[in-house]
């Protein structure tokens, strides 16, 4: 079969965290057999912290009948409180009019229902399936692992996140992520000790590091934690430091503040730390998206900093457009037509993200004119101009032309 007339039948999709199970429902959707292989050795229950969900990406589900599963998830996030280091606020943000509010959700629990979900319409993943290489032919892409095994099928799709083998098996010269000058850390409290903050999220540039949090009630509260570091460190250097050491550190940057900062790190169970490590983000504009039968969605090619709030959104969002492209075009004219769909979206955003993450990097002084910038935005600006980003809709009954 000449690969510009190939018709896909069959997916071989790496990589099992929340792009993966969707990239194969949709794919399912679109009539194409999709089976999912998983670095790891077990699903990813109970592993990770929170993480935002925005309204974009659940109505991006509706398109794979799955929205209706995510959205009794979690809590709504009804807006931003910015304040300085003193508590005093600088602005307040909510969603622009018309817009649903953000959600807030437990990335494990987002993880069990897609995974489950994708199970229950017949879904195959299976685990301990470290890709090592890929080799095509004119018939198909083999997919070699670690234990020795391999897959074959039409195409393969790289879900496997802003590390992704797949990226470099694309493009063995692409660059990695790029480091944002900041390590983040998490933690679910689960007796925070002050009120229900009604559904709004305050976040502080604190003094030495930025503080964001929101209680849910009496038994339940969320922090993370942005602390500038000028050298880079991998995830697993920051991860060799113990938790305790780490939850020591940051009281003791919050100490002077005059925020929750403090006493909510002070009531953190170290069960419920999360060290993630680097804040990174991948710019879009220098990755090759594609190559022959292999393509990549997500995080893999154009991961947004966390402090977006669109990473699993923008990653689900690609994950249904690609399936629409492979429903109606062969392979190369499919992945030629997903590229030109998302990367204009998906590089406007981390764009914005990449101003955020200046300014909770910034040095003492630089955080004095940020605050006095801030106050005068949060008087100025209007919510409205950021609707681009949340009322994106996919409509996947039109079909793709090209």
């Amino acid at each position: 079969m000449e690969p510009n007339t190939a018709t896909v039948e069959t997916a071989l999709v790496i990589g099992g965290g929340i792009a993966g199970p969707v990239t194969a429902m949709a794919l399912q959707k679109a009539g194409i057999d999709a089976a999912v292989y998983e670095a790891y050795e077990k699903t990813a229950d109970g592993v990770g912290g929170g993480m935002s969900l925005a309204p974009n990406g659940v109505d991006a589900l509706d398109a794979i009948d799955c929205a209706d599963l995510i959205r009794p998830l979690g809590a709504p996030m009804t807006g931003i409180v910015l304040q300085d280091w003193k508590g005093r606020p600088l602005a307040q943000f909510g969603n622009p009019p018309g817009i649903r509010p953000m959600q807030f959700v437990w990335r494990d629990e987002l993880h069990r229902v897609l995974h489950d979900e994708a199970a229950r319409r017949g879904v195959r993943t299976e685990y301990g399936k470290r890709l090592v290489r890929a080799e095509e032919t004119a018939d198909g892409v083999t997919a070699h692992f670690a234990d020795g095994t391999q897959a074959t099928a039409d195409i393969l799709i790289g879900c496997d996140g802003i590390r992704s083998t797949v990226r470099s098996l694309i493009d063995p010269a692409a660059p990695g992520p790029q480091y944002a000058g900041l390590i983040s850390f998490g933690a679910r409290v689960r007796a925070p000790g002050i009120p229900s903050t009604e559904g709004k999220m305050p976040m502080t540039f604190g003094k030495k590091a930025f503080f964001g949090y929101q209680v849910f009630g009496a038994d339940d509260a969320v922090w993370f934690v942005n602390l500038p570091h000028p050298e880079p460190m991998t995830a697993a250097e920051v991860q060799a430091t113990p938790a305790a050491e780490w939850l020591s550190i940051l009281a003791e940057k919050f100490a002077a503040d005059g925020t929750p900062a403090r006493d909510l790190i002070e009531r953190t169970d170290l069960s419920d730390v999360v060290v993630v490590g680097p804040m990174e983000n991948m710019p879009p504009t220098t990755i090759t998206w594609s190559r022959g039968r292999i393509v990549l969605v997500g995080d893999a090619v154009h991961a947004p900093s966390s402090s977006s709030g669109q990473g699993a959104s923008l990653s689900i969002e690609s994950a249904i457009q690609l399936a629409r492209c492979l429903r109606d075009l062969p392979y190369p004219g499919a992945f030629a037509a997903y590229e030109a769909e998302r990367r204009p979206r998906v590089e406007r955003v981390i764009k914005e993200t990449t101003r955020k993450n200046a300014s909770k990097a910034a040095g003492p002084v630089s955080r004095v004119v940020n605050a006095y910038a801030i106050r005068i935005f949060g008087k100025l600006g209007k919510p409205e101009k950021m609707t681009w980003i949340f009322d994106y809709r996919i409509d996947w009954d039109a079909k793709v032309t090209g």
